[in-house]
C-alpha cells in the first residue's frame, strides 16, 4: 500500500474510533451531585451522596434509563455561594443538563439562577428556604418540604407541648437559618408567648459566653437556633458549662450525630424537626440493607430524599423517553412518584404538595425518639 493509502486508513480508523467513544459516552447520563464535600457541614453533602449514589446503582442495576446508564460526577461548592457559582458555571461548561443539589440555602440560590437560564434541570434534595421556587423559575425542583413547613412544625410543638415562658430565637444569619428562625419567631409571638431575644450570630462563631450571659439575664427558659450543628453543639455545650439549661430546639442542621463529638453529654435532650424517619420504614428495609453493606448510615436528613431526587428524575426520562430537561420538567409537574419517601407529586413552582417535618428528642448515644407523627 502507498503511503497515501496508508494516511487514509490511519485516518479512518481515527475517526472510527471517535466515533465508538462518543457513542460510549452517549450511553451514559450524566448528573452533577452539587454540595459539600468540604467544610463545616460536609456530612450533609456525604448525605447527600451516598442517597444519590446508592439510588443510581439500583436504576443502573435496573436496566437504566431508556437504555442508557447514569453516571454520577461529583462537585463541591463547600456550601459556599461564591464556590457554588463556580460549581454551577463548570456543570454548565461540562455539558451536564441534570442536577442533584445543590444542598445549603444560600449556595443553592445563586446556582438555581444559572441552571434556569442555561435549561439545566435541578432537584434539590436539602435546601428548604421558600425564595427558592418563588421567582417563576421552570426547572427548578425539590425533594424536601421548605421552611415555611418546618417553621410552623417547631413553632406548634413550642407552643402546644414545650410551653417556655421566655424564649430566644436565634440564627446564623444565613438564608436557611435566619429564614427558619424567622418562621419561628411568627409563631411563637402569634401564641403570644415573649420573645426575649431575637439575635444573629456569625457562621463559624467559637464563643457563645456574652450570648449565653444575656440569655441568663432574661431569664431565657427555652432556645431556638436556626443554624448548623458545628455552632448548635458549641451553644449546648458551652452553656451546660455555663450552668444555663434551658430546652433547646433547631431545624433539620442541627440534627447530625457529630454534634455529639461536638456538644457531649449537653446534646441529651435537644429538640430537632427532621424529615419523617424514612430508614425506619418497612419498605425501605432493602435499601437500608444495600446502605449497610457499604457500611454507609441510611439515617441522615437527606440520604432518601436525595434517593428520590434521582429516581423523579430518572422516571421522569423515563416518562418522556428522553434527555430534554423542559420535557423532564413537564413530566415531573403532571405525574406523581412512587418513591422510598413516598408518593410525590410537584406544584407547579417545584415544590412538593406533601412532606411532613417530625419533633424529634435527641439522645446524647446518636439516637431520637419521635414526638409527633
Amino acid at each position: 500500500m502507498n503511503t497515501t493509502g496508508k494516511l487514509s486508513a490511519l485516518f479512518a480508523a481515527i475517526a472510527l474510533a471517535g466515533v465508538t467513544q462518543m457513542a460510549v459516552a452517549a450511553d451514559t447520563i450524566k448528573i452533577a451531585l452539587a454540595g459539600p464535600i468540604s467544610g463545616p457541614v460536609a456530612q450533609y453533602g456525604d448525605m447527600q451522596s451516598i442517597g444519590a449514589r446508592m439510588a443510581i446503582e439500583q436504576i443502573n442495576k435496573a436496566g437504566g434509563v431508556n437504555g442508557k446508564q447514569l453516571e454520577p460526577v461529583a462537585y463541591d461548592d463547600a456550601c459556599d455561594p461564591k464556590q457554588a457559582v463556580a460549581v454551577a458555571n463548570k456543570i454548565v461548561n461540562d455539558g451536564i443538563q441534570f442536577v442533584v443539589g445543590h444542598l445549603c440555602s444560600g449556595s443553592t440560590q445563586p446556582a438555581s439562577d444559572i441552571y434556569e437560564e442555561e435549561g439545566i434541570l435541578m432537584i434539590t434534595a436539602a435546601s428548604t428556604t421558600p425564595q427558592l421556587t418563588q421567582q417563576g423559575k421552570t426547572l427548578i425542583f425539590r425533594t424536601i418540604g421548605l421552611d415555611n413547613m418546618q417553621g410552623p412544625t417547631a413553632g406548634k410543638y413550642i407552643v402546644e407541648k414545650a410551653k417556655p415562658q421566655r424564649v430566644a430565637i436565634l440564627h446564623d444569619k444565613q438564608q436557611y437559618g435566619e429564614g427558619i428562625a424567622t418562621a419561628v419567631k411568627k409563631a411563637v409571638e402569634e401564641a403570644n408567648i415573649p420573645v426575649a431575644l431575637f439575635e444573629g450570630v456569625t457562621a463559624g462563631d467559637k464563643d457563645f459566653s456574652a450570648l449565653i450571659a444575656k440569655m441568663k439575664k432574661a431569664n431565657v427558659d427555652f432556645v431556638y437556633f436556626g443554624a448548623y450543628h458545628p455552632e448548635m453543639g458549641l451553644l449546648l455545650r458551652q452553656s451546660a458549662e455555663a450552668n444555663f439549661k434551658p430546652k433547646f430546639m433547631g431545624p433539620e442542621g442541627v440534627g447530625n450525630t457529630d454534634i455529639i463529638a461536638i456538644a457531649g453529654p449537653a446534646s441529651e435532650g435537644m429538640l430537632v424537626t427532621l424529615p419523617k424517619a424514612f430508614d425506619q420504614d418497612p419498605k425501605n428495609a432493602h435499601l437500608v440493607e444495600a446502605f449497610k453493606a457499604k457500611k454507609q448510615d441510611p439515617s441522615g436528613p437527606f440520604v432518601f430524599p436525595s434517593y428520590s431526587a434521582v429516581q423523579v428524575m430518572a422516571d421522569a426520562m423515563k416518562a418522556t423517553g428522553g434527555e430534554n430537561p423542559e420535557d423532564v420538567a413537564k413530566a415531573l409537574r403532571s405525574q406523581s412518584f412512587d418513591t422510598p419517601t413516598g408518593t410525590l407529586e410537584f406544584t407547579q413552582v417545584g415544590d412538593l404538595k406533601n412532606f411532613n417535618f417530625v419533633v424529634y428528642e435527641w439522645h446524647a448515644d446518636g439516637s431520637k425518639t419521635a414526638l409527633t407523627e
